[in-house]
């Protein structure tokens, strides 16, 4: 087990947790946003200061690597680096899609033994990034950019309970509208929840290279010219 500064970034929520030995140590979130370039630095240095102050030695840090928000991503990214160059530690990176499902396979949901689940985020109008796992979190389907219809997930719901989460996830219920969809309300992708995920990465050595590690944006980016003033 390890001490491990995990960051989140990939939407509009920025939070910044430190687990020691798979237990939340230090937890600050800011469901303000965006404002990571505002708000990250500060949580780092206080959890840096905390861990610090207690003679633990960071050996890691985790950090949400997509899909998501462009800038949002690279905040995080970027902090992370910084980090892992300037404190020796191994550098993880932690699927945002994953980590969605984290508060849900540990909450009350889903009942259902066969039942998947399909973390979402949202990407405009009716397009979503979104996965589909089974309830061990092995995958049923990889991620995929989902212009969602009433056939998108259908070959999955016409076999069983569905259930669907994250801030893609409402605007899509009432087109998918198929009775054994089920919408789980209020996940949101947060650092205090990538212990578990950060933590079997560390223990099976998966560590990212800190120089040419990129986040995993899905789509590429595409800059806008801004409208012109008249």
């Amino acid at each position: 087990m390890a001490c491990i500064l995990s960051i989140e970034t990939s939407t509009d929520v920025c939070s910044v947790a430190v687990s020691d030995n798979g237990a939340v140590i230090f937890n600050k979130e800011d469901h303000s946003g965006p404002n990571h370039a505002v708000k990250l630095g500060v949580f780092v240095d206080e959890a840096i200061s905390y861990i610090d102050s207690r003679n633990i030695p960071l050996e890691a840090v985790a950090v949400s690597c997509g899909p998501g928000s462009y800038t949002g991503l690279r905040i995080g990214v970027s902090m992370a680096k910084g980090l892992c160059y300037g404190r020796g530690a191994k550098l993880i990176a932690v699927p945002t899609l994953e980590l969605l499902a984290v508060p849900v396979l540990l909450g009350e949901h889903p009942a259902e033994e066969d039942a998947l689940i399909v973390p979402m985020l949202d990407a405009r109008r009716m397009e979503v990034y979104a996965q589909v796992f089974d309830r061990a979190l092995r995958e049923v389907r990889p991620i995929q950019a989902d212009i969602v219809d009433a056939e998108t997930y259908k070959e999955y719901l016409d076999r069983g309970a569905v259930y669907f989460f994250g801030n893609g996830a409402a605007k899509c219920m009432e087109v998918i509208n198929h009775p054994n969809a089920h919408l789980v309300k209020n996940i949101e992708p947060l650092a205090k929840n990538m212990a578990p995920l950060a933590e079997k990465r560390f223990v099976e050595g998966k560590f990212e290279d800190v120089a040419y590690f990129v986040p995993f944006y899905l789509k590429d980016f595409v800059a806008k010219m801004p409208k012109k003033l008249i």
